[in-house]
């Protein structure tokens, strides 16, 4: 009996691990104050945030949101990658609303996320924003990313053309964002297959100032990754730069032993203090934009637990199943630990993220709850723990009701203003074209997103080509009627006089010719008439009740 085949005989040499060489690089550009982009890359991770809210937390909100995320540059999930990730970006965003809740000045603050996690084989994408993703395979250059702004959703109708956007007024309005507005956002997720020697373009919005097809060029003749970063940046910067520009430039490569010292690899270095003069750091220098009073760098989360009276519980109990749950858990966003990861592992950190990891102020929580969000959502376990649970659910049960009472009623009031707003629609007319005839519509000439505000209700013999210029005109731009009887007489004049208004029957007041018992002239050619008799009028004057509703 032949010994069964081994699939190993076939391809001896296994498949190394596929990894990420990147660079980057964060501007605060020409205009603005300070900078509110944040980035971070890895071998496994790469985040482009671009923060928003003005003075108030722009920083603040993109430094957490990355800094929260980036202990997920690992490659090793079980194949459940995408579902972390894309769970790491909501924990964020319930970060972002604990940040306002604590710092009510940080209200209104937000950030976009574009994200690559690099596990087993694929790439996970995850995506809010308008934040951009471009990849390089095979020769196409792509965008992968969707813009979630007013002005992308005009052109996904077919309201707008894409040449348009650029200088609409209204192409920064961002229509899903990461912040305290929305406690579950609607997230773009996927996840591809991935080819050695891929490129992928992350950037916040500041390099749209940049042409599209110089950017292509770029990234397709820069062989070196750090030059290519540098250059899209500098040309930013020539075109203006009146916002924040952040670029992370990666390519997909098979590990080798010699990667950490990759050029385009920066390793942040541990920090030369000790842990006592890290802490006065941190507490003496300010954050992003003082979000939240920074922790202590020699304190851990399991610390701050302790002194609230209530030790934080461990991620996993006796007999459950062991996960690969960070080490430090929910302690990743202390200084001091924060430091320690970040020298560990190749990678880059720029922008506010990077400003607020080298002064200690990192923007957080109580430790508690960070390492409870982060048992939660890192484990993905269905049995909470009970007493944990217990905790919470007094003050959320209320908060959910109250906020679902409130959503429903507003829902009830908008449905009923628009339908009073569509009933009082049809009680109006005008007149309009239709297949080159004047028509009578009811309605108004809107459009209510996909729904028409008028329909069709006579069509007339009156050829629009019979017509005069201007008349042509102000039909094609439809001209209003109080009622039906109104759109009727403009249609009558229309087919009469070949304009809008009536004929001028009251142009003169003084139209009637009449003579006086004593002095009454002969008309021309004729006789005069009779002493004591009044000659007929010359011709009929309307009144003036008339005259006025003709106008």
């Amino acid at each position: 009996m032949a010994a069964p085949e081994n699939p190993a005989d076939k391809d001896p040499t296994p498949k190394r691990p596929l990894i990420m060489r990147y660079a980057a690089r964060s501007d605060v550009g020409r205009i603005r104050a300070k900078n509110d982009d944040s980035a971070y890359v890895g071998k496994h991770l790469a985040i482009v945030a671009d923060g928003m809210g003005g003075h108030a937390g722009g920083d603040v909100a993109s430094a957490a949101t990355v800094l929260d995320m980036l202990h997920l540059d690992h490659g090793h999930y079980d194949g459940d990658a995408g579902t972390v990730l894309a769970d790491e970006i909501q924990t964020a965003n319930s970060l972002l609303s604990e940040l306002v809740h604590i710092n009510p000045k940080l209200a209104g603050m937000g950030t976009t996320v574009t994200a690559l996690l690099l596990a087993e084989g694929k790439l996970h994408f995850a995506h809010i924003g308008d934040s951009r993703a471009y990849r390089l395979r095979n020769g196409e250059f792509k965008q992968i990313s969707v813009d979630h702004t007013f002005v992308q959703r005009l052109i996904d109708e077919g309201r707008l053309r894409p040449e348009e956007a650029e200088t609409h007024p209204h192409k920064n309005v961002l229509m899903r964002v990461l912040g305290d507005v929305d406690a579950s956002p609607e997230l773009d997720l996927a996840t591809m297959d991935v080819e050695p020697g891929e490129r992928w373009l992350l950037c916040s919005d500041g390099l749209n100032y940049v042409a599209g097809h110089v950017v292509e060029r770029t990234v397709r003749e820069t062989r070196d990754l750090r030059e290519c970063v540098e250059t899209l940046v500098d040309l930013t910067l020539e075109a203006g730069a009146p916002d924040n520009v952040t670029v992370v430039l990666l390519e997909i490569v098979e590990e080798t032993p010699d990667d950490v010292r990759t050029a385009a690899v920066e390793v942040v270095p541990p920090p030369a203090a000790s842990v006592d003069a890290t802490k006065t750091d941190a507490q003496s220098q300010p954050g992003p934009s003082d979000a939240a009073p920074p922790k202590p760098a020699g304190e851990t989360d399991d610390t701050a637990s302790n002194a609230d009276g209530a030790g934080s519980e461990p991620a996993s109990k006796p007999g459950e199943p062991t996960t690969s749950t960070d080490p430090h858990l929910g302690e990743h966003l202390s200084a001091a630990v924060l430091r320690e990861e970040l020298s560990n592992r190749p990678h880059e950190l720029v922008g506010a993220a990077a400003a607020a990891a080298e002064s200690g102020s990192i923007p957080t929580i109580a430790g508690r709850t960070v390492a409870r969000r982060a048992a939660t959502v890192l484990t993905h376990k269905s049995d909470q723990n009970r007493e944990e649970t217990d905790e919470y659910k007094p003050a959320a049960k209320p908060r959910r009701w109250v906020t679902i009472a409130t959503a429903a009623a507003l829902l009830v009031i908008l449905g009923v203003g628009l339908w009073l707003g569509y009933a009082w629609t049809q009680t109006r007319y005008y007149i309009g074209e239709y297949d080159q005839r004047v028509a009578i519509y009811n309605g108004v000439s809107q459009r209510l997103g996909p729904i028409q505000l008028s329909t069709l209700e006579t069509v007339t013999e009156i050829r629009m080509s019979d017509l005069p210029e201007f008349s042509q005109q102000r039909v094609r731009q439809t001209v209003p009627a109080r009622d039906l009887y109104d759109a009727q007489r403009i249609v009558k004049n229309l087919d009469l006089t070949g304009t809008t208004s009536p004929a001028n029957e009251c142009a003169s007041p003084t139209a009637t010719a009449t003579s006086s018992a004593s002095g009454a002239a002969p008309a021309p050619g004729g006789t005069a008439a009779p002493p004591g008799t009044t000659a007929p009028s010359a011709s009929p004057s309307p009144s003036p009740n008339a005259c006025e509703e003709a106008k």
